[in-house]
């Protein structure tokens, strides 16, 4: 596929439908994960014009930073730690409207006022994250956690 996206606006049911096709499309024949998550990341970027969308990994006791897009980002973060650590220490979908309110939120940036974090499991087990901030409170919801778990169920780690 060619490294365009069409981007389409509208609802948030309609931007996922476009674009789960075009990932689709990116990934196709390309092996390495990294340049996978890599695109993913531009992606979403690109069609939703979030604040930060990027990927930790879990190495050892810690997420650590991978391809992302966005401004600089907290480089390592424990397990239970943050929104991030919180979704790899329960192995499910966080959906955080006021990243204030959550007990223990990790501030890379106080611009970001709303966060979604999605865990990638393989085998059972977690083996990284997919972070998105929005600079807006009450930003994400059940179609960004269903968008996105698609999105993440076409990576092959």
């Amino acid at each position: 596929m060619a490294e365009d996206l069409t981007i389409l606006k509208g609802d948030k049911q309609t931007q996922y439908q476009s674009l789960i096709p075009q990932i689709e499309g990116l990934l196709m024949g390309e092996t390495d994960v990294i340049a996978n998550m890599a695109n993913i990341c531009a992606a979403l970027k690109e069609q939703f014009n979030w604040f930060w969308v990027g990927f930790y990994l879990v190495k050892g006791n810690e997420l650590v930073l991978a391809p992302f897009q966005g401004p600089v980002a907290c480089t390592r973060i424990q397990k239970g730690r943050g929104v991030c650590g919180a979704a790899w220490a329960d192995a499910q979908t966080l959906i955080v409207p006021d990243v204030d309110a959550f007990p223990g939120h990790i501030a890379c940036s106080s611009l970001s006022k709303s966060e979604i974090v999605i865990p990638i499991i393989k085998n059972d087990v977690v083996i990284g994250v997919l972070d998105v901030d929005s600079e807006d409170f009450n930003h994400f919801d059940e179609k960004d956690q269903a968008g996105l778990e698609k999105i993440i169920s076409l990576i092959n780690f």
